[in-house]
């Protein structure tokens, strides 16, 4: 297993090389989103401030697939302020745009006005297990670069699920990972562990990711409870719960686009369900 999903570039700040570990199970020559979203993410939160902020939402958009090559991430205010601003980053390889990402930053004040708790109820952390990634696969180098113990679900079942995961390797060698790089890492999956659509006949890509935090994650353990809805036009959403050991931290949101894999006379519309006529 590769050091960490990142090495970086001595000499050159912001300049970053993806190790195999990032690779997804789309394609051996191009990452999963998990990886690069966090060093975006992390890039935000390390961007100077006035004052102590947090980030409260950072949306991603996805401008293609993203290559397994090196990489530049940088990062600019696009509406500054000294209790609520607007950051902009950007990842890069070869001079070209593939990922963007905004982030609304708050001021952070404790005791500022009363707390509402999100009902939501964390689930216990369950045994570790011997994990069965999607059928037809054997794995992916991401997918073994963190712990998976699912409460609901699995990679290999059909349906919402709600999974705890930990980063194997850091974000990148020879820096600690903060909770937030953490939990974004791990985000990206969440149509993968919720899939409605058997993954060797379905394409179900994410073109997008939106996180709302209301607090900062803290590791090494994170979570997500996420379900998917599609509809026969082949546009569907991921809507998600991200927690830690201490409670819910916020919401995401992937919108997907859903294609099949095969010509449409070979596809099969899902894997049965248990009970299901086949």
């Amino acid at each position: 297993m590769d050091s960490a999903f990142f090495l970086p570039e001595p000499d050159r700040a912001g300049r970053f090389h993806p190790t195999q570990a990032t690779v997804g199970p789309w394609s051996p020559h191009t990452q999963h989103g998990g990886p690069p979203i966090a060093l975006l993410a992390q890039a935000l939160a390390d961007h100077p401030s006035s004052a102590p902020m947090d980030l409260g939402r950072i949306t991603v958009e996805f401008m293609g697939p993203v290559p397994l090559d090196t990489c530049d991430v940088q990062v600019q205010v696009l509406r500054p302020g000294k209790r609520v601003e607007l950051l902009q980053a950007q990842y890069s390889v070869q001079g070209k745009p593939v990922l963007t990402a905004q982030a609304w930053r708050l001021a952070r004040e404790p005791g500022i006005c009363p707390a509402v708790a999100d009902p939501f109820r964390v689930p216990p952390l369950p045994a570790e297990e011997c994990l069965r990634f999607f059928p037809g696969t054997d794995g992916f180098p991401y997918g073994r670069a963190l712990e998976w113990r699912f409460a609901e679900g699995g990679f290999d079942t059909l349906g919402p699920a709600t999974v705890w995961a930990r980063l194997r390797i850091p974000l990148v060698q020879g820096r600690p990972t903060s909770g937030l790089a953490g939990m974004m890492t791990m985000l990206d999956s969440a149509n993968g562990i919720s899939a409605e659509l058997a993954f060797q006949d379905w394409s179900f890509v994410p073109v997008d990711q939106t996180l709302n935090l209301y607090r900062m994650p803290i590791g090494p353990w994170y979570g997500m409870a996420a379900r998917t809805i599609i509809n026969d036009g082949g546009i569907g959403t991921t809507t998600t719960t991200v927690f830690d050991a201490q409670g819910p931290v916020g919401l995401s949101l992937h919108t997907l686009f859903v294609r099949p894999k095969h010509p449409p006379a070979a596809v099969r519309s899902s894997t049965p369900r248990p009970g299901e006529a086949t």
